[in-house]
């Protein structure tokens, strides 16, 4: 591929990211006053086992250095949107886990969040070319990963 075509394309994607993750950012906290990265995690917490996922689990997830998800949680906690208890095997690690509240929080805002996604995201794409999308992003994260 010729290098200006991916710059471009490089560019594009990260000001298409920056752009629609703020509007996502303004729609969720207007309409449910739930900031976007607890809107993360709360969904993470909500998809993992038992509902529950260790700090340094959470942090590789949202992609959150672990002093700012340990700001982040804090927050959760005093807003009673999660619970923090001692990791059993690990003398180390903490768990999260989702509240009932958290829970209520996240279904509440989850129809605000799928219809900004559909609306700033999803309707500019054919099928073909969301498809051709994921397949590129898919190989790119898969050779990330295989490099960490």
């Amino acid at each position: 591929m010729e290098t200006d075509v991916g710059m471009a394309a490089w560019r594009t994607f990260l000001t298409a990211h920056a752009r629609v993750t703020a509007l996502l950012e303004d729609e969720l906290q207007r309409e449910r006053e739930l900031p976007l990265t607890w809107y993360d995690v709360l969904l993470h917490l909500r998809e993992s086992p038992e509902r529950r996922l260790r700090m340094t689990e959470l942090a590789a997830a949202v992609l959150l250095s672990k002093s700012g998800l340990t700001r982040l949680v804090d927050r959760m906690y005093a807003a009673g949107l999660v619970n923090r208890s001692p990791d059993g095997d690990d003398r180390r690690g903490r768990w999260v886990m989702l509240t009932p509240q958290g829970k209520k929080r996240l279904r509440e805002a989850g129809p605000v969040h799928v219809r900004g996604i559909s609306r700033h995201f999803i309707d500019y794409l054919t099928p073909e070319a969301a498809q051709g999308m994921t397949e590129a992003l898919a190989r790119i994260v898969e050779a990330a990963e295989s490099e960490r």
